[in-house]
Parts: structure tokens; C-alpha cells; sequence
């Protein structure tokens, strides 16, 4: 399996940490992960619906010590 694309936008607030993750998967390959981390609680909400609004998969979602961390699939 492909590695994972790291985006790391914690420090930053709304609406960085998505126009990061935006630019990251139209950047990344078909098919490909790309995880996001971010510490503003906006986040929670804008990532997911940013993602399900795109035809992004989030496949994952987690926190942890304040930092929350996403990971999206690019359609192939």
C-alpha cells in the first residue's frame, strides 16, 4: 500500500488547515491517503464536510493530546 501524504496544518485556524488538505489531494495521485493533522476544533466539522462534499473518502478519524488527525482516500 502507497504511503500516506502528511499535511500537517496544526497552529493554524479556519479555513487553512482544509485549503491545505484541499491543495494536498488535488496535488496527490488517484487513490491515494493523504492525513491531516490539526489542532482547531473547527476542524471537527469542516474537514468531514469538506471531504463527503468533494467525493473524498475519510477513512479515518481520531484525537489525541489535542491534535486531531484525518485521513482522507482520493477516489481512483
Amino acid at each position: 500500500m502507497a504511503s500516506e501524504i502528511i499535511v500537517d496544518a496544526r497552529g493554524h485556524r479556519c479555513p487553512v488547515p482544509t485549503l491545505r488538505l484541499r491543495r494536498a489531494l488535488e496535488d496527490a495521485p488517484a487513490g491515494a491517503l493523504v492525513r491531516l493533522y490539526a489542532d482547531d476544533p473547527l476542524a471537527r466539522i469542516d474537514v468531514p464536510h469538506f471531504a463527503t462534499g468533494g467525493g473524498f473518502e475519510l477513512v479515518d478519524k481520531a484525537e489525541a493530546a489535542g491534535t486531531l488527525s484525518f485521513l482522507i482516500r482520493k477516489p481512483a
